[in-house]
Parts: C-alpha cells; structure tokens; sequence
C-alpha cells in the first residue's frame, strides 16, 4: 500500500517545525568514513535532515549548516557523473553526492540561500531559479530577523612579537553581568592544558582575551580522527557580545554564548567546572560535660586590713530594768524617815501646791509690788490653817 506523500510531508514539518526550502534523493559520508550512504534530503530552515527514504516520518540524522564555511565541488563539472561537493562545517567535512550535475547545482544554490542569508552571485542561473531562491529568501529572513552586525574593527597587532598577557588595566570588567562557572582567567596555552588533563570535568573553558574588553572561547572535542581543540574570539560591542563565526552570531551576556555552543552540539559539550573536595571521615568530637548542680560560691578576696586590738577587761551591762505597764508609774517615797511607804496623790498634790507657793512668795518679795504686797497678805492668811494642818501631820508622823 502506497503512502501518501501529503501525509509523511505533513508529519515530517510538526516533527522539524521548521518550513521545507528542497528536497530530494542524495549520498552522505564524513571524513572518517569509506563508502556513501544514500538518504532522501530535506533542507528545512538551516537544517539537513536525513531520512532512509521519502516514506519515513521521522529523520535518521540532521546536520546543522548555520555556520557553513564553505561548499565546493570535487572535481570537474562533467554530464552523466554524479556531482560530489565538500562542505566546510565548523567542526568537521562532510561530503554530498548528488545524482546530476544539475541537481547538484540546485542543492547548492539553495544551501548558500539559506546559510549565507543571500543570493550566490557566482552561479549561472535560470530566471525561474533566481525567483525561487528569492522566495526561499524572503521567507528565511522572516523566520529568523536577527540583524547580525558586522565584526568590529581589530587592532593591528604585530605578529613578530607575541602578544603580552592582559594587564588589570586590560582585562574586561567582570562586574557588569554574571559570569559562567566555566569562565576562568587564563590563557589559551592554560585553557587548553586543562581541557587536555581533565576532560572529565568539561570541554569549554571561558577566558579573557589578549585584546581589552574581549573574551575567548575555548573548546576541545573528541572525533573519531582524533581530539581536537579550538579558540574562538568574542568581542563587546554596543549591541552586544559577537561571536566572531563565518557568520557572526550576536548575544546579550556570557551566559548565552556558552549556551549557543551547547545548543550547537546537542549538548556533547559540557562547561569546565572543577570537582569540589568533600570528605570522607567524620570524627565526632566528645559531649561535653555540664555540671547540673549549683554553682560554686564565688571566694571573695579578703581585705588586707590589721585587726583592730581589744581590751582585756570588759564591762557588763546590767539587763535593762522591767517597769510595770500601765499610764502612769507612781514614784517611790524616799524619805529617809519612811524610805518603803509611799505617798498618796492627795498628799503629794498638796505638797506641790505649798511648794509654788513658796516659790511665788519669794518671787514677790524680791519684787516690791503693790500685786506682791497683796499676795502676802492674802497668802498669811490663808498659810495659818495650812500650817496648823501641817504642824498637826508631823506630830502623827513622829508617834507613828
């Protein structure tokens, strides 16, 4: 049962995604390998991609033409002989064999539309072709619209004396954006050493260039003809950072041209990152012991001070005397006629009386007033009884 070629077509563009420019059947071989293999060819976008024959949905292999550097025909130009050309890659030679001449030519024409974003002024064609390419053109240039700038002008450098490393002043400000962990400051002879010596810890190694503000690239790969290694320059301009390729690829940091260079080898490439040491042993390190009881009391320095002398003799105190309680403490008769009895308050209010009496006599008589003279009159008078009573009160007192 026939397949039907609308059908495969359909599912070959959601597979590569990518518009069809020529198709049509070829051989393919590298450098490495003897005979040609036949494929069916569809050049989509940029891409080769190959399949074992026009009824196959998806490709057995693709090649990337983006950094085509050439594309040449061996040998002469002959009818009846199958037209082989050489194409230069960016990392490798492959060879194409085409059926005629002519279909030769077309695939061509097509192929360097498409890399080298023009027509080719230095073939011989058709009007008809010319309109085609120009089609295929137009139509790339809308898919990819990238304005590519043209390589910055370079400083002459002598080649009799080589370049000297690059100064503090020289090397590129590595503060303005973040650097990839594969960039490393060194030289080409540095990098490539240890790519040489440590291919286990990546091929790409980022570095400054010998020029002011500019960077390197270098990479090493392994091919079935051998290792090979590779420096690329990357230069700072105004819009950007330009890989300087055949055809120059303009990016906005460092990050993205490492990336590109990935991208561009399917990822066979890896950034250079140094293994970290870790270790292997852990010695656990004793508990240490806390003391849950008190703390010690802190020894306070004794004062270094002579101790005062005391005398020998030391006097008691007698024990402070118990009075009874009460409002008023009634005091003790000390007469030595009757040193145990005690007085009554009459007796002794009488007492006290006589005595400001007494004292207010002599008061007045010191003092000759007519007030004092009335006083003593009225006191006489009155001190008759009162000296009765108290002659009277003595003579009981001496028979008691």
């Amino acid at each position: 049962m026939a397949v039907n070629p609308k059908a495969v077509f359909k599912r070959r563009e959601t597979i590569t995604a990518l518009p069809l420019y020529h198709a049509g059947h070829l051989q393919k071989k590298n450098s490495t390998e003897k005979d040609f293999k036949k494929f069916f060819g569809e050049l989509r976008g940029t891409t080769l991609f190959l399949y074992k024959d026009d009824t196959q949905d998806a490709y057995t292999e693709k090649m990337d033409l983006e950094n085509l550097k050439s594309m040449e025909l061996k040998g002469s130009f002959q009818k009846n002989v199958p037209a082989v050309f050489t194409l230069n890659l960016h990392s490798e030679e492959m060879h194409l064999k085409i059926g005629n001449p002519d279909s030769g030519m077309e695939w061509k024409g097509y192929i360097l539309t498409v890399t080298k974003k023009e027509i080719p002024k230095n073939m011989m064609l058709l009007p008809g072709q010319r309109i085609k390419l120009q089609d295929v053109l137009t139509q790339e240039r809308k898919r990819n619209p990238t304005q590519r700038p043209p390589l910055p002008p370079r400083p002459d450098i002598p080649h009799a004396d080589p370049p000297s490393p690059p100064t503090s002043k020289d090397k590129p400000d590595l503060t303005t954006s973040e650097m990839p962990g594969c960039f490393y400051d060194v030289t080409r002879d540095e990098a490539e050493r240890m790519l040489e010596e440590n291919p286990e810890y990546g091929n790409i190694i980022l570095r400054p260039s010998t020029l002011a503000n500019n960077y390197a690239l270098t990479l090493r790969q392994q091919k079935p003809s051998g290792t090979i290694k590779r420096n690329f320059r990357v230069t700072s301009t105004k819009s950007g950072l330009v890989i300087e390729l055949d055809v120059p690829v303009t990016v906005s940091s460092l990050n993205e041209v490492v990336n590109y260079f990935l991208e561009k080898t399917e990822y066979r490439l890896q950034p250079y990152r140094k293994s970290q040491h870790y270790d292997t042993r852990f010695d656990a390190s004793p508990a240490l012991k806390i003391n849950l009881t008190s703390p010690a009391p802190k020894m306070v320095p004794k004062a270094q001070v002579a101790p005062t002398q005391r005398s020998e003799t030391i006097e008691k105190v007698p024990p402070p005397s118990t009075e009874p309680e009460g409002d008023y403490v009634e005091p003790d008769d000390t007469r030595p006629d009757n040193p145990n009895k005690k007085m009554d308050k009459k007796k002794l209010d009488e007492e006290l009386r006589e005595a400001l009496k007494v004292r207010r006599a002599d008061y007045y008589a010191a003092n000759d007033t007519e007030e004092g003279r009335l006083y003593m009159n009225q006191t006489q008078e009155e001190s008759q009884p009162v000296e009765q009573a108290t002659a009277q009160w003595n003579k009981t007192s001496s028979k008691a």
